[in-house]
């Protein structure tokens, strides 16, 4: 979870201000707002969450913060697509990066589907797949971060683009349920399909009928 932290300082003198940090992961704004109370001229400090604009002190994001170490968290989805035209199979390709007890893990999964109508819907047939694997993990209150490079896919779910196509609109509505129902808070970012290669690599091994599943930790 990504937070701001709000500030009430106050001077020897009695002169008051009040900063507001940049947005950064929960963990690390514990520690900056820590160290700022060793100073003992901090009249007031919260945190305030970038997507529902709760506020939380010390204590309670303390407690929050402990309640979900034994669980994903802090999740990055990473989709993407490929589609034979001439065969109309689709491969789908997701890569989900978390963390759970103090460990960063990377799951990798992929899978070949038929009967799909164009690239777009693959593109959201990726995205679907990603979420399975979410709510098999048993994900589910929490916000996630999904990144791809369709920008039509990304931009209807944000609701900046207009979901004119039949297939698609049913899709938008399948993965919005689904979210729905697992609680999750979307963010969505729009990347180059360079910076998406391990997705499309797994899109393009299912679509040569190379299964991948696996997951494992990963170390900064």
């Amino acid at each position: 979870m990504d937070v701001r932290i709000e500030i009430t300082y106050h001077t020897p003198k009695g002169l008051e201000a009040v900063f507001s940090s940049e947005e950064m992961k929960a963990g690390k704004a514990l520690v900056v707002a820590e160290d700022f109370e060793k100073t003992g001229r901090v009249k007031h400090l919260e945190f305030i969450d970038s997507l529902d604009h709760n506020t939380w002190n010390v204590k309670e994001l303390k407690e929050y913060m402990k309640g979900i170490q034994t669980e994903p968290h802090n999740i990055k989805v990473y989709f993407d697509a490929g589609y034979d035209l001439k065969t109309r199979k689709s491969g789908l390709g997701c890569v989900i990066y978390y963390d759970q007890n103090d460990k960063s893990f990377r799951l990798r999964r992929n899978a070949l589907v038929d009967q799909l109508n164009s690239n777009n819907e693959a593109e959201y047939a990726a995205l679907h797949l990603a979420l399975t694997e979410l709510e098999l993990m048993n994900v589910h209150h929490i916000p996630v971060e999904f990144v791809g490079d369709s920008q039509v896919v990304l931009n209807q779910l944000e609701g900046d683009w207009p979901t004119l196509e039949e297939d698609l609109n049913a899709w938008a509505d399948r993965i919005e349920n689904k979210m729905e129902q697992m609680g999750l808070r979307p963010t969505y970012t729009v990347i180059s399909r360079k910076k998406n290669r391990e997705a499309d690599r797994l899109a393009s091994q299912a679509l040569n009928k190379v299964e991948i599943t696996s997951t494992i930790e990963i170390n900064d």
